[in-house]
Parts: C-alpha cells; sequence; structure tokens
C-alpha cells in the first residue's frame, strides 16, 4: 500500500477542512486517496491524469462498495487533483510519477525504475475509458451495451420477488431464493443478466460441491432456486445439468427423545412456551406450524386441530390430546380476556397473511382470528402508525427450548423439529399405520415418512410362516 509522505497529508487535510469536510471523516478521505494512489501505481496511471477515476470508481463497484462510499471516494479524489500537488514535492519512491510517452505507448511505473515489460497499448485505454464513460448508472437506465461485469440487477431481484409472491410460496422460500441468487450474482461478478447461460450454472454448482464443500441438501435448494431463476425470470431455457459435480446425499436418521426425556423437557418449561412443545409433541406439529394457531383452528367438541396453510400450503386434521385440554382451554381462555382487552384499548387487530384484511374488513379485531399464542406486547407497525399483535416469535420459543433441554440435562441435539419426529416415532412403535402416520404429518409421499422405520426397534418377525399355522 501506498505510504502518503508528510507534506502531502499536511496539505491534503487543510484542504479538505477548508472544504467542510468534517473532522470524524478526514481518515476516511486520506483512505480513499491511498487506495487512489496504489491503484495509479498497480496500473500505470499518474496521479494527476483524471482518465483513472472512472477506472477507479469501476473498481470499487466491481468489489461491491455501497453508492454513498463510491460519492465519498469520488469527492476525496476531486479534491485531491484540485490541490495541484506539483511532482518535486513527491518521493517518487512512494508515489507514481507521469507516465513517459512515446511513439503513441505508455511506459508504466515511475521513471527510477522503468520497466519495458509493462506496456499498454494507449488506444486501448482510450477505449476502455469511453466504454466506462459511457455506461450509465443504474438510476440513469440505459446503457450503451451488456456488461461482462458490474451490472445492475435489482430489476432481476424485484421480479424474483414478484413472481415468488404471485405464486404464494411461503416467505422462508423467497427469502432463501434471493440468498442464492445473490450467491449467484457475486460468483459472476455481476454478469449482464443476458449473458448468463446454463454453463454459468454448471460451473457456480460445481464450485459449492468443490470449492465450498456444501451439504447436498444446499446444493439442491441452490439448484431449485436457480431454476426458478432461469424459467420464471429470465425466461430462458435451463438445459440439462450433465457433468455437473454434485455434493453425495448422505442417509439421515432423525434424532428421536423417549417419552421420558419429553417429559424431563416439560418439566424444565414455563407457560406459554411449555404448552407449544407439548402441543408440537402432541400433535406432531412443525413449530411454524404451531405459532401461527388462530383461535378458530380449535374444535373442542370434536377434539380435532385443524392446520391451515402447512407445507406446501396444504390443510390437514389431527386429534386434539385429551391430556392438553383443560391446558388449551385454560389458554384460550387468556386469549379471550386478552383479546377484550385489546378491543377496550381500541388497537388495530391482529396480523392477517395475503389481502385477508381487505376481503374482510374487521377480520383483524374478530375473535376467531386472534392468535391462539400471541405475544404479551403490541407491535408498532411505523409504514400504518398501527398497533398489531403478533404470536410468540420463532426465536423466542427456540431460545426457551435450547434453555430446557440444558436444564434437562438431555445428550442429545434438541430442535423443535426433534417433537414431530419422536411424534412419528412414538405412534410407529406402538404398532399404528404407517400411513395414518403419514396423515398425521402432512406427508405427499410415503418414503418420506418411512424414514421412521430406522427411528425405532422393529418388531416385526423375521422368521417366514404360513398364515394357516398362525
Amino acid at each position: 500500500m501506498i505510504i502518503l509522505p508528510a507534506n502531502i497529508v499536511d496539505e491534503y487535510s487543510a484542504l479538505i477542512k477548508q472544504k467542510g469536510v468534517p473532522l470524524e471523516r478526514h481518515p476516511f478521505y486520506l483512505k480513499w486517496l491511498r487506495y487512489y494512489l496504489d491503484f495509479c501505481h498497480k496500473y500505470g496511471f499518474a496521479r494527476l491524469e483524471r482518465q483513472s477515476l472512472p477506472l477507479f470508481i469501476q473498481k470499487l463497484k466491481d468489489k461491491k462498495q455501497a453508492e454513498p462510499l463510491l460519492k465519498q471516494a469520488q469527492h476525496a479524489i476531486v479534491l485531491f487533483y484540485e490541490l495541484g500537488i506539483s511532482p518535486a514535492k513527491v518521493d517518487s519512491n512512494n508515489l507514481p510519477v507521469k507516465n513517459v510517452q512515446n511513439n503513441g505507448q505508455i511506459y508504466l511505473g515511475n521513471e527510477r525504475s522503468f520497466n519495458k515489460k509493462k506496456v499498454l497499448d494507449q488506444g486501448r485505454i482510450e477505449r476502455d475509458i469511453e466504454i466506462l464513460s459511457t455506461q450509465e448508472s443504474p438510476a440513469g437506465g440505459g446503457s450503451s451495451g451488456v456488461k461482462k461485469t458490474g451490472a445492475d440487477w435489482r430489476q432481476v431481484f424485484t421480479e424474483l420477488e414478484n413472481t415468488i409472491k404471485l405464486r404464494h410460496y411461503s416467505p422462508k422460500t423467497l427469502k432463501s431464493y434471493l440468498i442464492w441468487t445473490r450467491k449467484f450474482q457475486t460468483y459472476l461478478k455481476s454478469k449482464d443478466p443476458e449473458l448468463i447461460t446454463a454453463d454459468d450454472v454448471k460451473l457456480f454448482l460445481t464450485s459449492l460441491a468443490v470449492e465450498k464443500g456444501v451439504s447436498a441438501s444446499s446444493q439442491n435448494l441452490a439448484f431449485s432456486a436457480l431454476l426458478f431463476l432461469f424459467r420464471h425470470v429470465l425466461k430462458k431455457e435451463f438445459g440439462k445439468m450433465d457433468g455437473v459435480v454434485r455434493a453425495k446425499r448422505k442417509p439421515y436418521i432423525p434424532v428421536v427423545l423417549s417419552r421420558k426425556e419429553v417429559d424431563r423437557i416439560f418439566t424444565c418449561m414455563r407457560d406459554p412456551h411449555k404448552l407449544i412443545v407439548k402441543l408440537m409433541y402432541g400433535c406432531g406439529l412443525r413449530i411454524s406450524e404451531c405459532l401461527s394457531l388462530r383461535v378458530q383452528n380449535f374444535n373442542f367438541d370434536m377434539m380435532i386441530l385443524t392446520i391451515h396453510d402447512g407445507k406446501g400450503k396444504k390443510d390437514r386434521t389431527v386429534p386434539i390430546p385429551q391430556t392438553l385440554q383443560e391446558e388449551l382451554l385454560m389458554q384460550l381462555d387468556k386469549v379471550i380476556k386478552l383479546h377484550e382487552k385489546d378491543c377496550q384499548a381500541e388497537y388495530d387487530g391482529v396480523f392477517l397473511y395475503g389481502l385477508l384484511e381487505k376481503k374482510y374488513s374487521n377480520a383483524a379485531k374478530d375473535l376467531v382470528w386472534q392468535w391462539f399464542f400471541p405475544t404479551h406486547e403490541l407491535t408498532f407497525v411505523t409504514e400504518n402508525n398501527e398497533f398489531r399483535r403478533y404470536h410468540v416469535h420463532e426465536t423466542s420459543m427456540q431460545k426457551a427450548l435450547r434453555a430446557a433441554v440444558k436444564k434437562a440435562k438431555i445428550p442429545k441435539r434438541v430442535t423443535s423439529h426433534t417433537f414431530r419426529h419422536s411424534f412419528a416415532s412414538h405412534l410407529l412403535q406402538a404398532n399404528y399405520d404407517i400411513r395414518t402416520i403419514q396423515e398425521l404429518l402432512g406427508h405427499s409421499d410415503i418414503r418420506t415418512t418411512m424414514i421412521y422405520t430406522h427411528t425405532v426397534k422393529s418388531m416385526t418377525k423375521k422368521e417366514a410362516k404360513s398364515p394357516l399355522d398362525f
């Protein structure tokens, strides 16, 4: 890195102070100046040649610097130009001096270390600068041509988000697809979307398996995200993915708790988290399904719990455990009292999905739409200047569960999904039909449910015998 002589630091600091640059920003301006001079030294530009500035700014863009930092860097260099330091004040061992012209060629480096190997064609440099100067910023729209690097992808992400929402995919799918698209953009160095081909996807997926060493599930998720990007956003044919190095997927055996371990965890928790965990284990619910339950999901007359919009937007019903009936009714009573208190305070209701609120204008304040596990405090929505109520957050639930597992001294890796695994395994251990377990879990494919046959001890008789001999 270039070392700035003391005389340049003093003169430059005095200038930026005179120009009204806040004192706390002076170190940043000096940093940008050092970076710029180092860039000029590396690529053979003289320090006062203004044609190097757009190339320097483009280099910062390639490194994903934020727009405010780009403006700050440009301002710092423009002020340096105004300084007009003479070559006599510059130590040529530290800073590059003006390039020597000879027969239309530029010899790079300083005059002391003249290196004939560093020769660039002047016409090529001028053409590169001309291309950079004609490329407008993303906000300006319209470019003279496609870019191999540093292109604007904002429209791609906007269209990707709109397309996913149009198909009513879950928020987690949206978040995951955006993350992998961003990683793909970084891998391609913001290559123009028009230039992207299936070969770029092949190289990206191969690098994930070979260089990054990601798991098979992560690689498959990246494949799905890019497949969606190609088909529905870029409107291109994905083609066959022959020759792609794929991470090997190992067979996964889920962690299952014994009934005694489940009870030990229960004793180390307090409501409402305790009741949430009991319901996840007693009904085989995912944590998102359990936390998003509303009052209308419970039918205590028939002892049936209805799950709406589960994974894959599927509905299903599960029996409410008899042992939880009293606790659930007490929780319902708490919800009713809280709802009455909220209505007296004229709150704005609970959060609703999609366009439900526009379809049912009073639904947000109706009892049937209230969360069964609400938070204690209201959430302020700045956009609408409203106070809304949300359900117990997943982060809070996971934190309480980790503390309970640690307190119970369970020697297993326990997550919220472990109780769903335990639900299926314990039913299978009790000789329940696997098709029944599949329906209770909401699995589309029986092969997904079959994994639980590996979590319990087999009770099948191995000796072949005729039914006539039973």
